[in-house]
């Protein structure tokens, strides 16, 4: 399951997933760091008027509003008590309550799986990556030994099928699929059949992704949803929202519409190695209040790393 992923990850491969990650962050943590170093410049005193100058850096990072004013209340009651005394106090300070937010969206960790498949529902806007990112978790699965399916049940766009075979044929998975207009709810019953029949360890099902607007799409996703509960007990057992990082805040709204009509349990943010906002991450977590499980740091199969808190928080004050 997703969960045991995070958690089995050889140790000698996290210095490798730490450079990656701090590559994909890299014009986020240079904003950062230059912004940081120009407030506390020339042995300024860091006090309140010093951390009203970094609140418009906050900001910029793509942090928001709300999570900069929380953050920042808490570090102008340490200033108040003399207790940042450089920029390197400041930035630890800032990395402690950075996660401290990213750990507490992540109190309800990808449910345990009994049995087999485990089935992950994919849901999100067009144009976020989501296609491709069942691609590279495809690509995840396979290289830990799992068999894995895909559901092409995103049946309103023929391209998207056709993105999805692309990717099966690209990672070595099949896909489960019907004709463009067909009834999603329908070949999802076909793929959890199959991968019931075959013992697969996973079905990753690929959604349709029109505007949120549209009631009619969340009532397919709920129909999908209880098809798979049907077949397999407790399914979907994850249902995984793609975001594209370089939308940041104004694509906080749409994923608000989804995590309420999909009981959406966790992110994927994509582009996250596009943007010099990579605050976005630590926004999602605390306005969705859901933990972020993976991130997408390019175009290539390998390039969705499981996210780890402490490293991008590291990452970006590195």
């Amino acid at each position: 399951m997703i969960q045991t992923l995070f958690g089995s990850l050889d140790e000698k491969q996290k210095p490798g997933l730490f450079d990656r990650m701090k590559e994909a962050v890299t014009r986020t943590r240079e904003n950062l760091s230059q912004r940081i170093e120009e407030v506390v410049s020339f042995g300024k005193e860091i006090d309140r008027a010093t951390l009203d100058d970094l609140e418009a850096t906050l900001i910029g990072a793509d942090l928001g509003n709300t999570t900069t004013r929380e953050v920042l209340d808490k570090l102008r009651e340490k200033a108040d008590r003399k207790q940042i005394r450089n920029a390197d106090e400041l930035k630890r300070l800032l990395k402690d309550e950075l996660l401290a937010i990213l750990d507490a969206a992540n109190t309800s960790p990808a449910k345990k799986v009994d049995g087999i498949p485990e089935v992950i529902l994919v849901v999100g806007v067009n144009g976020t990556g989501k296609t491709t990112t069942i691609g590279k978790l495809s690509q995840v699965f396979r290289s830990q030994g799992k068999t894995v399916l895909l559901c092409a049940a995103d049946t309103f766009r023929a391209a998207a099928i056709e993105q999805l075979e692309i990717w099966g044929e690209r990672t070595g998975t099949e896909v489960i699929r019907t004709k463009a207009g067909g009834d999603p709810a329908a070949v999802l019953y076909d793929a959890l059949q199959a991968a019931s029949a075959r013992h697969s360890d996973y079905v990753i099902v690929d959604t349709a992704g029109r505007l949120h607007t549209k009631t009619n799409l969340m009532a397919e996703l709920d129909k999908m949803r209880r098809t798979a509960q049907r077949i397999i007990p407790g399914a979907p057992h994850e249902t995984l929202l793609v975001m594209d990082a370089t939308t940041g805040q104004n694509g906080l709204q749409q994923a608000r519409q989804f995590t309420e009509a999909a009981g959406v349990t966790g992110i994927v943010l994509t582009k996250l190695d596009g943007t010099a906002k990579g605050g976005v991450v630590v926004a999602i977590s605390r306005e969705l209040g859901l933990p972020v499980r993976y991130v997408g740091v390019g175009e290539k199969a390998g390039d969705l790393l499981p996210f780890n808190a402490k490293d991008f928080v590291d990452s970006l004050f590195a």
